[in-house]
């Protein structure tokens, strides 16, 4: 579910030897899984029996409750370096994995549930009942799961600088991610179809260009006022500055199938931030785009992520969507060198090339059936 709230810790507090947030240095990863029935794939509300056993997590690691309780969520503790991320990924994933099978369930790292089970809308209080009350049914369905990176910066006026610059690469980022190509047995033939019910919501997307840390909390307001949004610490942009830490939080890809998969978006996501605060501090101009071909290029992503072409946000053409993921390896190459992540990028890139997507490996599982699904979406590695 896209953020709706400001939840304090959403890093969790910090964990024995956790930095403070710095910027460009500090990562956190958050981590939304469903809850499956292991023997027919469909979606269980287990959520509340999970988050009350409180299993132990890795230092600063917690878990949240999501907008349905068929969903829950695992954030990482402050992070410095990307095998500590995959050490905190492994350790909730492995954590979250016990406890629901003890309650008859499976966790399932997917962007959208293969099977669901029966809705569960009705008869929620407080914050989450509100957000059934007004959006109805573009949420009375809604199980959708995303991997979600923050990253850390000074302020939040160098977060709305930054943000301008990262818009052209959030496609990217999608399309490296899709792993939800079903919707209730059907497959959509789309590779993020999660993407494709986050566009329903009001405001939602690649954010638009803003001057300044007071234009974007404007924008916000007016958003509230309108009654499109909760109130001002919700949005459905897929990048925009945190409303309760010194971060930028990206919010654009899907539930991924392996950590390997989530540390690269953890790792891409920090370099790009890294190298846009380069271009803040030497002043450079954000990159110019026609917002609906920025549009045109998130649902050309969502379709076929990299298996396929993409549309290039600021040439306005297609191009094979490896072209696109090549130029934003280029664009945050030195970045990647300061922190050393290149080659660790370079090499779930090329697992990526040979295996393909998340999507498609999801469909080549289900041609062998519901039982090679389900192991493919189970996964814990």
């Amino acid at each position: 579910m896209p953020r709706i709230a400001i939840r304090h810790g959403w890093l969790g507090d910090p964990g024995p030897g956790d930095p403070a947030p710095a910027a460009g240095l500090t990562i956190g990863v958050e981590e939304e899984f469903l809850l499956l029935d292991p023997a027919t794939g469909a979606t269980l509300p287990r959520a509340a029996a999970i988050l009350a056993a409180d299993p132990p997590l890795p230092p600063g690691a917690r878990l949240h409750r999501e907008l349905r309780p068929t969903q829950v969520e695992a954030s990482t503790g402050v992070c410095t370096s990307a095998r500590q991320v995959r050490e905190q990924l492994v350790g909730n994933r492995a954590a979250l994995a016990g406890v629901a099978r003890v309650h008859g369930a499976v966790i399932a790292s997917c962007g959208t549930p293969v099977l669901s089970g029966p809705s569960t809308s009705d008869g929620q209080d407080g914050r989450f009942g509100d957000i059934d009350r007004i959006y109805r049914g573009v949420v009375g369905d809604y199980e959708a799961c995303g991997c979600h990176v923050h990253v850390g910066v000074p302020d939040p006026g160098t977060a709305v600088g930054v943000m301008n610059h990262l818009r052209p690469w959030l496609p990217s980022l999608l399309a490296l991610s899709v792993n939800s190509p079903f919707d209730r047995g059907r497959d959509t033939g789309y590779g993020s179809w999660r993407m494709v019910q986050q566009s329903r919501f009001p405001g939602a997307g690649i954010p638009p260009y803003f001057p300044d840390l007071e234009s974007y909390q404007a924008e916000v307001g007016r958003l509230v006022a309108c009654g499109a949004l909760v109130d001002e610490s919700m949005s459905f942009w897929l990048v925009r500055p945190s409303a309760a830490f010194p971060t930028v939080e990206f919010r654009v890809a899907d539930a991924v199938s392996t950590v390997d998969e989530a540390v690269l978006q953890a790792v891409l996501s920090r370099a790009l931030v890294r190298r846009a605060l380069h271009d803040v501090a030497d002043g450079a101009a954000p990159p110019e785009f026609s917002g609906q071909v920025g549009a045109a290029a998130l649902w050309a992503a969502a379709r076929d992520g990299i298996d396929g072409e993409g549309v290039h946000p600021l040439e306005a053409r297609r191009v094979p969507a490896w072209q696109l993921v090549g130029e934003l390896v280029r664009h945050v190459a030195p970045a990647l060198d300061e922190t050393g992540d290149r080659d660790l990028v370079a090499a779930v890139l090329e697992r990526l090339r040979h295996e393909g997507s998340g999507a498609r490996r999801q469909r080549k599982a289900a041609a062998a059936g519901l039982p090679a699904l389900l192991a493919t979406i189970t996964h814990q590695g």
